[in-house]
């Protein structure tokens, strides 16, 4: 996706007067109820055709960006800052920023923010789960080998948001495009969790590979039937799941690979006997 300024000098202001100046005086509190006007603001600095595509989530991202580089030039424990906004936030998108903020921190001092990352992962709250696995992406590029080790211990945790986070910061997404040219990477954590035994983990771990599959489709077929040959009822239902995209493609060779004369997917129907 690519970039839009929505910032504009009045929003800059603001944030310079409501956020920025609060906090050098330590009031957090003020700085912090002030986040979600300027979410809303910077969101209304949108234009209408674009909001499907980038959305509230964008906004958060361009203002923990930008509040990132603010603290830095004036000064401030950028960590301290953050790890206060976290923790006395209780909006989801307040959250949000402070996540943002310390992965941006992360690039610098990776060792302090994962503790933050693996606790949202873990939590109850959806909106806070999915800004922690969108904001930590950027360490994985960076430490590869250091995320790699954080990756598989919760690729083995109890908790299945945990294992969930895994698959999900994994994907090959806009920020994600260098897993196309090392799948290994990815896929070497991805897996730990080809038999995952509960529905919310495991979708996302057919989704991995179905999107995987939109540039890699024959590594991706070699997976399907990998996961096949294990004869594991869940390790199969994620081999049906990565094929969503290939069966549009290769359909006779999805079949082949699944052991099935037909394949279905939502409304759709593929029969073997269509394509012969």
């Amino acid at each position: 996706m690519a970039s839009m300024d929505i910032l504009d000098l009045h929003i800059k202001s603001t944030i310079t007067d409501r956020i920025l100046h609060p906090i050098q005086h330590g009031d957090f509190n003020s700085a912090i109820i002030n986040l979600p006007s300027i979410l809303d603001k910077l969101y209304t600095n949108i234009p209408d055709k674009r909001r499907s595509s980038f959305g509230r989530v964008y906004t958060i991202k361009v203002l923990s960006k930008y509040l990132y580089s603010q603290f830095m030039d004036a000064q401030l424990p950028v960590y301290d800052v953050a790890s206060r906004i976290f923790e006395l936030s209780s909006e989801a998108r307040s959250r949000g920023v402070a996540l943002g903020i310390l992965s941006y921190y992360g690039l610098e001092e990776y060792q302090r923010v994962f503790s933050y990352f693996e606790l949202t992962a873990a939590g109850e709250d959806w909106e806070i789960r999915e800004f922690a696995q969108m904001f930590f992406r950027k360490l994985t590029q960076k430490y590869p080998m250091e995320v790699k080790s954080f990756l598989c211990k919760l690729a083995k945790s109890d908790n299945p948001n945990h294992r969930r986070f895994v698959a999900e910061t994994l994907r090959p997404v806009q920020e994600n495009q260098w897993i196309y040219r090392k799948p290994e990477y990815s896929l070497s954590i991805l897996r730990l969790l080809f038999r995952e035994p509960l529905a919310y983990p495991r979708t996302s771990v057919g989704n991995n590979l179905s999107d995987l599959a939109r540039r890699l489709p024959e590594l991706v077929i070699t997976i399907v039937k990998e996961l096949v040959s294990n004869g594991d009822t869940n390790s199969y239902w994620i081999a049906y799941r990565a094929c969503r995209n290939l069966v549009k493609k290769e359909p006779l060779t999805v079949m082949d690979s699944l052991s099935v004369d037909e394949y279905r997917y939502k409304k759709r129907i593929y029969k073997r006997s269509d394509f012969m």
